[in-house]
């Protein structure tokens, strides 16, 4: 199970969601409001905050395992349909 938070408005293909949106990496690992987005695991980025132990597992093998957990705001967070 990998399920994330993102703190800046995500583009995936030609769709934008607001920050605060939830990912998953499965259908079977999402809860109701979740975007399943399978790359979420190999394309972590500081706007990604994990939810949980194979989401922490996956940021601390990436580039970006010594960045803060940032906060939601200004106009990163404007805009998308989630």
């Amino acid at each position: 199970m990998a399920r994330w938070q993102a703190t800046a408005a995500i583009m995936i293909g030609d769709k934008k969601y607001k920050a605060g949106q939830t990912y998953a990496d499965t259908t079977g690992n999402a809860v109701a409001g979740d975007v399943v987005w399978a790359a979420c695991a190999t394309h972590v980025s500081p706007c990604l905050v994990p939810l949980d132990g194979s989401a922490t597992t996956a940021k601390n093998a990436g580039a970006f395992k010594l960045y803060p957990v940032p906060t939601i705001d200004g106009v990163n967070s404007v805009g998308g349909v989630g």
